[in-house]
């Protein structure tokens, strides 16, 4: 069949069906008050989630096979197959997900975490009198609004600055973003307003203030992307949907239809990729929300079926939160080679992209060196030249596959727009393909659309409109007083449990471990500098993680926010899920090495690490060379050329500091180019090196030696449990990757 646009025009929400306004809390009405936003109304007649809490996976696994058909089978756990569940158990469907990997595990939690109608897609549309370019800008912006209602834990509305440089592009620009305020409506979430100079240097004070006249603020969205998919998924499990993850679909079943003789897809074979059992689940329509994968499983269908996707490349990098301000983003609309960069505060780190490259297909894509140093550059030019922009503040970087919908014989990916295309095949197959993260709801809603009138299933109109996700609905700003106030956890582990879990934060807080301090009573973190806690592991298996990866990069972001961290915390979470599901010390040890491999390749450890080789050129001053000679030799005071732990062990008990082996051997092994178990003076001015050109940023090594030799010459020993306003030696040593303005202050 010829391909069905799904983009709809605008979207009126009131009447009909839509009259029933869905029971809100007080806080939700208070919250749309304050920052106009759009009064979103729920379906009629929605019924109450069939189960208090997600099956277990097995219990999912046993529906699969054991329900003799479905109305509808999705394959593909993302952000749209996740909604399209959804949409379909709400509507009273028999419903069935399976994803290969993991929810959320490909493009969906690698964007750029904006919730957004897409200021540029407005600009292509009124320079190119593009009307579906517009119904594209107007239905993200009600999907916006909607979704900011219905996850209030998991989103925000984040404002972004457009610094401007010329005075003919300020009026120009405003033009533009009132244009954006005035489409959205009454779902606009506050009005865009104008900064003089003086004032955006307020707002961002790391701005470049050269040839500056002034900026423009508007608003969009901002979300925790993966955990945004998962409530999807664990909603409409709730639901009644048998959602697994982990479940390869290896071949697609057909039968005959009896009253036409046309061959139809009537299911799919399954592979549970964590046993290697296969069965069949049978349905009476299946659909394809694969993203990137869209035509691998086309051919499936038809081995001759035309490529409708063409992938494209976005790399991102997280940054320290000290080069934005907590709550102002940054557009740069014009960068170098005509794309757009943002500049976001996120999970109080910064976050930076995206390019737009075309890209083959991978399950593991992995974000390339050019890339990080084009976003560098672009944020340079935006940054003040106060503010020194190192690669080694890179704390981690990844690529994610757009599966952007095109012409298959287009070149030029960055011209391309994200609408969506439902498209259903000879044998029935429906492939919604295309759309972008805003609007994934309303694409599920086209997609059922689709299957319903295709397969004349039985069913009424989509019910998503104001449906809470789970965790959403009795969710509000002050629920993190209650969790320090009965539990006794921390204030900012306790925020942080709020804003991921919503009003399941209670679950985990039971869950916590106690600590054996006076405070906090509860909580153990898995890594120092992080609000993530041991009993969210516990929990995450709950919510159907079934690997480490799993719990470093979806249900916890520490992989998104810094590997070194990440790669710290990995053998406490290994040790917590293995306790949890039964695994022996052979799959303990391939949960760990599996887990670094995500690190070091699809989360930019590699690239990271890379900046100090054994090949990194020295390039120092001989004045340097021989203070850094000095410090080096107070730890080798044998002369040997090279220092081993007990070296360290040495200067450290001196000044009256102690640290375990383990730690130790960390630290050292940083260092250790050639991995022979000791720092030679080579690798040790090479570390120097890197770290005066700023590709090296929080080495342990080097803060231990800076800080044990100022001591050595003051001989003063330095208090192990408190010193500094609470800052320790101890505790620096002891972390994975240490606060920058620490790192920053010291002079090497």
């Amino acid at each position: 069949m010829a391909f069905q646009k799904a983009v709809k025009g605008t979207i009126l929400v009131g009447g009909g069906a839509l009259a029933t306004v869905l029971g809100l809390s007080q806080f939700a009405h208070y919250r749309r008050k304050q920052m106009n936003l759009a009064y979103v109304k729920a379906a009629d007649c929605i019924s109450e989630p069939v189960n208090r809490e997600p099956p277990s996976r097995e219990a999912q696994l046993l529906t699969l096979q054991n329900t003799s058909e479905f109305d509808i089978l999705v394959i593909g756990g993302g952000a749209t197959g996740s909604g399209c569940a959804l949409d379909a158990v709400t509507r009273g469907l028999k419903t069935a997900l399976v994803e290969r990997d993991d929810f959320s595990s490909g493009t969906s939690s690698r964007s750029t975490k904006l919730i957004h109608g897409g200021v540029r897609y407005l600009q292509k549309a009124i320079m190119k009198l593009d009307i579906e370019q517009y119904r594209m800008v107007k239905e993200a912006l009600h999907e916006r609004a909607n979704l900011l209602e219905i996850a209030p834990h998991l989103s925000a509305p984040l404002p972004i600055m457009l610094p401007v440089y010329k005075w003919w592009q300020l009026p120009y620009y405003w033009v533009g973003i009132k244009l954006y305020d005035l489409v959205a409506g009454s779902n606009c979430l506050k009005s865009s307003y104008v900064l003089s100079k003086s004032r955006a240097l307020e707002h961002f004070p790391m701005l470049q203030k050269d040839k500056l006249v002034g900026a423009i603020v508007y608003y969009d969205g901002q979300h925790n992307d993966a955990r945004m998919n998962l409530a999807i998924a664990l909603t409409a499990a709730r639901y009644g949907a048998a959602t697994a993850n982990y479940m390869e679909v290896v071949s697609l079943l057909k039968k005959t239809d009896p009253q036409t003789g046309k061959v139809r897809v009537s299911g799919a074979r399954c592979k549970d990729v964590l046993t290697g059992q296969e069965f069949d689940v049978r349905a009476k329509c299946v659909i394809n929300a694969t993203g990137p994968f869209t035509d691998s499983v086309r051919k499936m269908d038809d081995k001759d079926a035309a490529a409708i996707c063409q992938p494209s490349a976005g790399v991102h990098i997280v940054m320290p939160g000290y080069y934005s301000p907590e709550s102002m983003g940054l557009l740069d609309p014009a960068t170098s080679d005509g794309r757009v960069i943002f500049f976001l505060p996120w999970q109080k780190m910064t976050i930076a992209g995206t390019t737009d490259t075309p890209t083959d297909v991978t399950h593991h894509p992995i974000p390339s060196e050019e890339d990080i140093n084009f976003i560098l550059n672009e944020v340079r030019n935006y940054l003040s030249c106060d503010v020194e922009v190192r690669r080694g503040d890179v704390l981690a970087a990844w690529s994610g596959i757009r599966p952007l919908v095109t012409d298959p014989k287009s070149a030029d990916t960055q011209s391309i727009s994200r609408n969506h295309v439902v498209d259903i095949s000879e044998s029935g197959l429906i492939t919604i393909a295309g759309g972008k993260w805003t609007t994934y709801r309303s694409m599920a809603e086209d997609t059922i659309n689709a299957a319903v009138k295709t397969h004349n299933l039985k069913a009424g109109p989509s019910r998503t409109v104001g449906l809470f996700l789970q965790g959403g609905k009795d969710w509000s700003p002050t629920l993190y007083i209650r969790l320090v106030q009965d539990y006794g956890l921390e204030s900012e582990v306790a925020q942080h449990l709020a804003a991921t879990y919503g009003d399941k934060a209670f679950e985990v807080a039971k869950m916590a471990s106690v600590t054996g301090k006076r405070w906090p009573i509860v909580g153990v973190r898995l890594v120092s500098e992080f609000p993530y806690i041991e009993a969210e592991v516990k929990y995450g298996i709950k919510e159907y993680a079934c690997t480490a990866v799993d719990m470093i990069s979806r249900r916890t972001r520490l992989a998104f926010l810094n590997v070194q961290a990440a790669e710290e915390a990995l053998p406490r979470i290994v040790e917590l899920m293995g306790r949890e599901l039964n695994w022996d010390d052979y799959k303990k040890q391939e949960q760990l090495e599996t887990a670094r491999k995500f690190l070091y390749y699809e989360m930019g450890y590699k690239s990271r690490s890379e900046q100090l080789t054994d090949r990194s050129e020295i390039s120092l001053l001989p004045s340097d060379i021989d203070r850094y000679k000095k410090r080096f030799h107070k730890f080798d005071a044998d002369q040997k050329g090279f220092i081993t732990i007990v070296d360290v062990q040495r200067v450290l008990e001196s000044i009256n500091v102690q640290m375990d082996e383990n730690t130790l051997h960390e630290i050292l092994n940083e260092v250790d180019l050639n991995k022979n178990g000791q720092v030679e003076l080579n690798e040790f001015l090479q570390l120097m090196s890197a770290i005066q050109k700023g590709r090296v940023s929080g080495s342990r090594l080097a803060i231990l030696m800076k800080t044990a030799e100022e001591n050595l010459d003051r001989r003063v020993p330095i208090p192990v449990d408190r010193s500094c306003g609470g800052l320790t030696l101890k505790n620096h040593l002891t972390k994975f990757s240490f606060p920058t303005e620490f790192y920053g202050n010291l002079v090497f």
